[in-house]
């Protein structure tokens, strides 16, 4: 198997030659509708599918900024997808520390709800 698109990944990703600006709008956009998900929801999940979100803006922002970058040198070729692959490893390490988190709560509080779950003892 070849991994030449990992030398030129414009060339595998359609082309990806457009505006900087447009993937920073949409990146922005999902930053913005993680944060209101994350501080709107009561449900513990609604705020961590929030959470996931403004992940997912900052690994694209990551991703954006590396295959738009027209240099690239030997020593730093990859920053931005190593930096996108941990944050994908960062957020399904969360996913499942806050399954367990909500397991627990919904175990000995019988909800969910944020509002009404206020510590963890007994």
């Amino acid at each position: 198997m070849s991994l030449d698109f990992l030398l030129h990944p414009t060339s595998y990703l359609g082309g990806v030659s457009g505006n900087l600006s447009a993937y920073l709008c949409f990146s922005a956009i999902l930053f913005v509708f993680g944060l209101i998900a994350a501080l709107s929801r009561r449900s513990t999940i609604g705020i961590f599918m929030g959470i996931e979100l403004i992940l997912n803006a900052a690994a694209l922002n990551f991703v954006v900024f590396q295959v738009m970058k027209k240099d690239l040198a030997a020593q730093n070729w990859l920053h931005g997808h190593m930096f996108s692959l941990f944050i994908i490893i960062l957020a399904a390490i969360e996913a499942a520390v806050a399954l367990a988190i909500i397991l627990r709560a919904f175990g000995s509080k019988g909800t969910i709800n944020s509002d009404r779950i206020s510590e963890l003892k007994g």
